[in-house]
């Protein structure tokens, strides 16, 4: 019976198994709705499977792309495309330089000081975000590079003025230092990835000069990113996490934070096995005592 039943198995896709019943039925979706666009269908198939996200969303764009692979084997016949889609990361223009009129007078001051009036703001889908990513693209050393999936841009202000920029955003599915530090089984990583947030970008701008700053702001973010996270996509984050490339910087704000450097990365892409990429510090913070326990999949 198993033997039968792995036989009527079309193809395996984001988890998502699909036999040859769902292949009659997605035929039939196409055949009732012969002025459907792709978009359209895409959609509709996904509320006929309640395919969504964790934050409710449909799953249109999957969907989209599990159909295009069915079409283009055979299994079913879509309708001709009406428009060609851009992909939104790679068509999407690098954000603008700065005016000359931006102010670049230095600031010079004392955490103690400055504590009391610093503003912290999520500026993910504001009105802000253009002048935070003009920042990251002129002031960081990487430039400014489109985050993909979750993710989260804090911009720090004293007196309306921009001193530090910071994005968080997804992490990767495997990486071994850190996996070997949480200790989890497959299972509960694929479970619980999205809990963990990695800081891909942390700026504080070449006019401030504000000693112990890089840390102090490291330490508030650390005590607010579940809560926004929440806010936004509908669950927590029990884990922070960076990379340091030792021959440029020495970590001293993360340490200095209170985050743990657990070891080094391999130097080697999943698909490239190669050793020919930078070796780099990798530093975690959790964000609860019983941060490892959650990820791991206990309560």
């Amino acid at each position: 019976m198993s033997q039968n039943i792995d036989q009527d198995i079309v193809l395996k896709y984001r988890k998502r198994i699909l036999r040859e019943n769902d292949i009659l039925n997605i035929r039939q979706l196409i055949s009732d709705n012969p002025t459907a666009s792709r978009f359209l269908l895409s959609k509709l198939l996904c509320e006929l499977w309640n395919w969504r996200q964790e934050n409710g969303m449909l799953k249109h764009m999957v969907c989209r792309s599990l159909m295009l692979i069915l079409h283009r084997s055979g299994h079913i016949q879509l309708p001709e495309a009406r428009s060609i889609v851009k992909n939104p990361i790679v068509e999407r223009p690098r954000p603008k330089l700065l005016e000359d009129s931006f102010d670049r007078s230095i600031i010079a001051s004392s955490v103690k000081d400055v504590s009391p009036v610093l503003e912290m703001l999520q500026v993910r889908r504001t009105d802000q975000e253009a002048t935070f990513n003009s920042l990251i693209q002129n002031y960081h050393y990487l430039g400014y590079s489109n985050p993909i999936g979750e993710h989260l841009k804090y911009m720090f202000l004293l007196n309306d003025r921009p001193i530090a920029c910071a994005v968080w955003m997804s992490t990767a599915l495997r990486l071994g230092v850190r996996d070997e530090y949480i200790g989890w089984s497959e299972e509960a990583r694929e479970k619980n990835i999205r809990m963990i947030a990695y800081n891909s970008r942390f700026l504080v701008l070449p006019w401030v000069n504000i000693k112990y700053l890089a840390s102090h702001l490291l330490s508030k973010m650390s005590r607010r990113i579940s809560a926004d996270w929440q806010t936004l996509y509908h669950h927590p984050i029990h884990l922070l996490e960076t990379y340091i490339e030792p021959e440029r910087f020495k970590g001293s704000c993360y340490r200095a934070a209170n985050w743990k450097m657990v070891g080094l990365t391999k130097g080697q892409g999943l698909r490239d096995k190669t050793k020919n990429r930078t070796i780099k510090e990798m530093f975690v913070y959790p964000c609860s005592k019983k941060a490892i326990q959650l990820l791991r999949g206990g309560t």
